[in-house]
């Protein structure tokens, strides 16, 4: 899977500045404000829960939760965002997805196009790289946050995992889309709270990059993911 590099992703998240949790809690707000589109009552509507989660786990206020809803549910007047996923070739020639959340679709476009061409990379055309990757729920849970691995482990079988990897940094849970909140609350049942979730492209295609190739890769990623209209990026690169 695509899911190595995350683990840095999430230290450099915990190790952010306040301007940078600033930057972490926008893209929670757009998140937020997009999925109540479809409904404010998160008990019906799984993307806004999840979205919540997050935000929950984020420690953002929550004011900003509820004004995110209100204006997503068009109760209240905000600015209109719009998601948008670009398909990319990275140093190496490695697959990439780019998935964004913005109110301006041309500075995203030219911001993300420039970050790649500084970074030996390219915008692909639609379905260049996409056929690589599928959707599932994936959650990770840092090593210091388990409490009996063993347990764990057997209850999120229980629960309908279909795969669980466990690396250094901590596990990582494989789901379908569907199982993704059941899991995740049955986690907070548990008194475990992941070190992120969602739902992450995966790919079963990887390549294992050249060490220039990685360390111009891994700056790539982090240059995308620090911007405010970048929600994730999903390689197909071992790093």
């Amino acid at each position: 899977m695509s899911g190595h590099s995350k683990w840095a992703t999430i230290k450099r998240k915990k190790g952010a500045t306040d301007a940078k949790k600033g930057a972490v809690f926008t893209k929670l707000v757009k998140n937020i404000t997009i999925a109540a589109r479809n409904g404010k009552d998160p008990d019906m509507n799984p993307a806004l829960r999840s979205a919540m989660d997050q935000a929950k786990v984020a420690n953002m206020p929550k004011d900003n939760v509820e004004k995110a809803i209100l204006k997503g549910a068009g109760e209240l007047p905000g600015v209109v965002y719009e998601e948008v996923v670009f398909e990319a070739y990275g140093p190496g020639g490695i697959a990439m997805i780019i998935e964004c959340v913005t109110d301006n679709n041309n500075r995203t476009v030219s911001f993300v196009r420039s970050s790649l061409t500084k970074h030996g990379g390219s915008l692909g055309g639609s379905g260049s790289v996409m056929y690589m990757f599928e959707q599932k729920g994936v959650i990770r849970i840092a090593a210091e946050d388990i409490p009996n691995q063993d347990e764990l482990e057997l209850a999120v079988i229980d629960a309908g995992a279909e795969d669980i990897q466990v690396e250094e940094e901590g596990v990582t849970i494989i789901t379908g889309r569907a199982d993704l909140n059941t899991i995740v609350q049955m986690l907070e049942k548990m008194h475990i709270t992941p070190a992120s979730f969602g739902v992450d492209y995966i790919t079963n295609t990887m390549l294992d990059p050249d060490e220039s190739a990685s360390s111009t890769l891994s700056s790539l990623i982090e240059v995308l993911e620090d911007n405010e209209d970048v929600n994730s990026v999903h390689t197909n690169a071992n790093l």
